[in-house]
């Protein structure tokens, strides 16, 4: 009688184990060639690898042809061994020719593994394979929760990160972290930390034909350098920029950008305080006037997408990358954070911190402070002093506040209510915490101005928390900025410019002061100036579209039509729904005459905010000459508006 498959019982144990992946590169392709040869070498890899597993205390779970699946009891134990077996190979090769040359690659993990019927099964086994197939010839690719364990442990040498790759059969993304035989020296080394990249981002196909690339653009480069360059005609500039646009110029100071920190916790419901935490980071840096950082709108939308610094450096126009991840339980809170820079993909900084959840506050200044170290800057005696000062002292508020801010970036009706409660909360728990005064004054005014309530007291509201904000902390930005715009709002324009360079003052890299500037500078009739200040919002922070809408009226203002069109459908490209985007653009349709794309514009606008008219226009435009202002309101009516 047949066994019931049903009634088989199978002996099964699972557990946390760190997982090491071998691999002999082109085993298949030698065995063809000299299959004598390779099985010689096979024995040299064999018993290679069995020595120096039986070293670090591993344990040889299953041999595979040429690769090898071993456990170790820890992740310290994989690493050590992985780059002694390297060593060892170097060390052989550098005694053979080609032919009798040993090459492998090496993957490792740690995550729980299943053993079974003397098999081992799970995603530990699974992604340990794929980082082994994700590395070059003589690396090792390192998972986070690997690299996390041994960067303060272990000395790796040159770590180049490979982002976050798409690893087949692995749902999840997270960072990988190559460790390379040595740094890269001269343009062959160099080429092949290129090629290491590269073959993370194009498919196996493909990338002959990418090192080709390569190699064709270092041999153009040094040909270029021995003869006159013709030249580029008009357009075939235009063609290359249009092909292959420029990357940002570096500013004077150190250009930096904080990427969102990953939400290590396993807990969806923990972003808030991830999120929070490189919110905060952002925060501390940008007010470090010798310093250039990327705002945190920008920084966010490179959050759960795979990153490559290299390529966010030129998009960013940045030198340096701040990334980590952040764990925290009930009482405790573990960060792990890392400085590259990155032209070369170097580590310059890396550190993980395991603190009581009370020390939060002197963890995040520890850590501003390593960076200040690190790009080698100096404070003034103004930011030393503000790095003394904890914005709160009661945990309980601070998460209330981390919480507001998250539900207050997601720019909807609803969130903004809540976070609106969550920083009263916030607040009634510590009266004298000013950043979450700042920030309710905040969820006032974004209510007022995407007129989501008729309520005519919202701006006035906004006004006096923000001044309740300023005279608990003076040198917050945030309440400055509110306060200015609602003076610009009652038409106090000398206030209004005076609040806002109180707020650049406090804070040179906040994007967001020198955008609402820009609309002061228009309204007094200074269009140049509010262009620049436009410009210099865009520059840190140009994936935030409220910029390109200041840009926009600053060039409606100064009368260059064609630049404010470009400007306003920007903003369109980011929120279709962004209604002043499409006043402005019915504006300028009417006074060039093309009436129908102008009715189309106004028609939009009336769709978003139905109490849309000339005179709410009005009110939310206040030039000073009353000239320009009828002169707008003629073209809106002109458009179809009331």
């Amino acid at each position: 009688m047949k066994e019931d498959p049903s009634s088989t019982v199978h002996a099964e144990n699972r557990r946390l184990a760190a997982i090491m992946f071998t691999d002999i590169v082109g085993f298949s392709r030698q065995m063809g060639a000299n299959e004598a040869r390779t099985l010689r070498l096979l024995d040299i890899h064999n018993q290679t690898i069995q020595q120096a597993v039986t070293e670090h205390h591993g344990h040889v779970i299953k041999i595979m042809g040429d690769g090898f699946l071993v456990d170790f009891p820890s992740v310290v134990h994989a690493v050590q061994c992985a780059q002694h077996i390297q060593d060892q190979f170097r060390t052989h090769n550098a005694e053979q020719d080609t032919t009798e040359q040993i090459h492998v690659r090496i993957g490792i993990h740690s995550g729980d593994i299943v053993q079974r019927d003397g098999d081992v099964l799970g995603d530990g086994v699974n992604i340990a394979s794929r980082l082994q197939s994700l590395a070059e010839p003589d690396t090792i690719c390192l998972s986070q929760a690997v690299y996390q364990e041994v960067v303060q442990k272990l000395a790796l040498g040159t770590v180049v990160s490979l982002g976050r790759p798409k690893l087949k059969g692995i749902a999840q993304r997270f960072p990988v972290y190559a460790l390379l035989p040595e740094k890269p020296k001269g343009l062959r080394q160099t080429l092949r930390l290129q090629r290491l990249k590269l073959s993370r981002r194009v498919g196996t196909a493909h990338l002959g034909w990418a090192v080709v690339g390569l190699l064709l653009i270092a041999g153009t480069t040094i040909a270029v350098r021995s003869f006159p360059r013709p030249p580029l005609s008009t357009q075939d500039s235009a063609l290359r920029t249009e092909a292959t646009p420029a990357a940002l110029p570096l500013p004077d100071k150190p250009p930096i950008v904080v990427l969102p920190f990953d939400n290590m916790s396993g807990d969806p419901g923990q972003d808030y305080f991830s999120n929070g935490i490189t919110d905060v980071l952002t925060a501390d840096l940008s007010r470090i006037s010798s310093l250039f950082v990327i705002a945190r709108n920008t920084a966010f939308t490179y959050q759960g997408k795979p990153r490559n610094v290299q390529e966010i450096g030129k998009e960013l126009g940045v030198r340096y990358v701040l990334e980590g991840s952040v764990q925290k339980t009930t009482d405790q809170v573990r960060i792990v954070a890392q400085l590259i820079e990155t032209t070369t993909g170097w580590h310059m900084w890396s550190e993980r911190y395991d603190r009581p959840l009370k020390d939060i506050f002197t963890l995040q200044d520890e850590i501003v402070r390593k960076i200040v170290l690190a790009l080698r800057v100096k404070l003034t005696p103004e930011e030393q002093e503000r790095f003394k000062r904890a914005p709160t002292t009661n945990l309980e508020a601070y998460d209330y506040y981390l919480h507001g801010a998250e539900s207050y970036w997601r720019v909807t009706k609803e969130a903004n209510a809540r976070a609106r409660q969550l920083f009263e909360k916030a607040i009634a728990l510590d009266p004298q915490y000013a950043a979450a005064y700042g920030s309710l004054s905040a969820t006032y005014w974004l209510e007022w101005f995407s007129q989501w309530s008729a309520d005519a007291q919202n701006l006035q509201r906004a006004a006096e928390i923000a001044q309740q904000a300023i005279v608990l902390d003076e040198s917050l930005s945030q309440p400055h900025r509110i306060l200015g715009l609602v003076k610009l709002l009652q038409k106090q324009y000398e206030q209004a410019a005076a609040e806002m360079e109180r707020a650049i003052a406090r804070d040179v890299n906040d994007a967001g002061s020198y955008s609402e500037m820009s609309h002061v500078l228009a309204a007094v009739g200074r269009p140049q100036e509010a262009i620049e200040a436009a410009k210099k919002a865009v520059r840190l922070d140009p994936h935030q579209f409220r910029h390109f809408n200041a840009l926009g009226r600053a060039y409606l203002t100064a009368g260059q039509d064609e630049e404010a069109i470009a400007a306003f459908k920007t903003v369109l490209t980011y929120n279709p729904n962004f209604w002043t985007a499409h006043g402005g653009l019915a504006i300028i349709y009417s006074e060039l005459r093309r009436e129908e794309e102008a009715r189309a514009e106004g028609a939009e606008a009336l769709k978003i905010v139905p109490q849309f008219s000339v005179e709410a226009w009005k009110r939310m435009a206040p030039y000073k000459d009353p000239a320009v202002t009828e002169r707008f309101a003629t073209a809106l009516r002109k458009a179809g508006l009331k």
